[in-house]
């Protein structure tokens, strides 16, 4: 009987621990509005991370189409992202990013080391990376929610 016990016990323990240690996982930082962006919320999705600036006319007119695509995408595990160019944070970050219309999320740290993305000089540049956060594209200039669907479609199916 005390045998089975401890094979209860131990059990028990694993799971807490494993429950401890998941709740205990890296977050990729925060948003435009200071809140905690915790890794698994991005875990096994498809990303579009847009780098973006207020100076640049493309990006203003390319943020409707990601705000679409955000919305259109969503059920369907793909996470459209922000990143601003510049460096913004704190409340010039979330400021800017209301004042540019963007109602996805925005990340206030560049996730750019976490998803192997390369240094990028020209706006706007978006990438894709899939499921297993590995960089599929990267697309220079004005997106469109049409044309990045169909983008990430393709990579999706093998191409």
């Amino acid at each position: 009987m005390g045998t089975r016990l401890q094979v209860v016990v131990r059990t028990l323990m694993g799971i807490c621990a494993g429950l401890i240690l998941a709740g205990c996982a890296e977050d990729v930082g925060v948003d435009q509005y200071g809140r905690k962006v915790p890794a698994e919320r991005l875990e096994g999705q498809w990303l579009v991370i847009n780098y973006w600036a207020e100076w640049c006319a493309p990006c203003r007119s390319e943020i409707p189409e990601l705000n679409a695509l955000a919305v259109q995408l969503e059920a369907r595990s793909v996470r459209v992202l922000g990143v601003n160019f510049d460096g913004l944070s704190g409340t010039q970050l979330s400021t800017a990013s209301d004042a540019m219309g963007i109602d996805y999320t925005v990340l206030a740290q560049d996730p750019a080391a976490r998803y192997g993305l390369p240094a990028n000089a020209v706006l706007p540049v978006t990438y894709i990376v899939d499921d297993q956060g590995q960089m599929r594209e990267r697309l220079l200039g004005e997106q469109t929610a049409a044309g990045l669907a169909a983008r990430v479609q393709v990579l999706r199916n093998g191409g």
